[in-house]
């Protein structure tokens, strides 16, 4: 059995982390944690941008891997990006088991809306499925409503359904009858 291994980084609560945890669990049909201990990324933090550089997180996080855990996925609230785009919703490296997301642009608090807990939630799933899936070696689909489609705003997020279309299912190990 796979296990995933939640990392929480920066001020994530459980609040977040224990629904995200059921909800991967559940998807993907395998164990969930969250550790305890999670990570300092002021290393990867860029003052010029105000921002965090994920590539640099994410070959950070096999050493808060917990020892049993086939995937890491790193969560936070930091705003994320990579140099040659604004920003990003989460990172991951192919194959190797490891992820980052953030829900800092997630919020609808971002935009200058009220807090939606829920639709935060949702979002927050839909793109840990996705870092996730490309741990598993899936690129993007052309699928808009499968959670591999690619995310460049909150509202082609809200567009997908926390599921993995039937042509990305059997990457993740799940049948067709899923």
């Amino acid at each position: 059995m796979s296990l995933i291994s939640l990392l929480p980084v920066g001020k994530v609560g459980r609040a977040l982390l224990v629904p995200l945890s059921e909800g991967l669990a559940q998807r993907l049909r395998t164990a969930c944690s969250i550790q305890s201990a999670g990570l300092n990324v002021d290393f990867a933090f860029n003052p010029a941008r105000r921002q965090y550089h994920s590539t640099e997180i994410l070959k950070k996080l096999l050493d808060g891997r917990a020892p049993e855990a086939a995937k890491v996925l790193a969560v936070t609230e930091l705003d994320l990006y990579i140099p040659v785009l604004t920003f990003v919703f989460g990172e991951a490296h192919l194959e190797d088991g490891r992820a980052v997301v953030s829900t800092h642009r997630l919020r609808q608090e971002f935009y200058g809306l009220p807090s939606h807990p829920a639709l935060l939630a949702a979002r927050l799933l839909k793109e840990s499925l996705h870092e996730l899936g490309h741990t598993y070696g899936l690129r993007h689909c052309a699928d808009y409503r499968c959670v591999m489609s690619s995310s460049n705003a909150v509202e082609r997020i809200d567009l997908k359904e926390a599921e993995f279309c039937p042509n990305c299912q059997p990457a993740v190990g799940l049948g067709s009858n899923w």
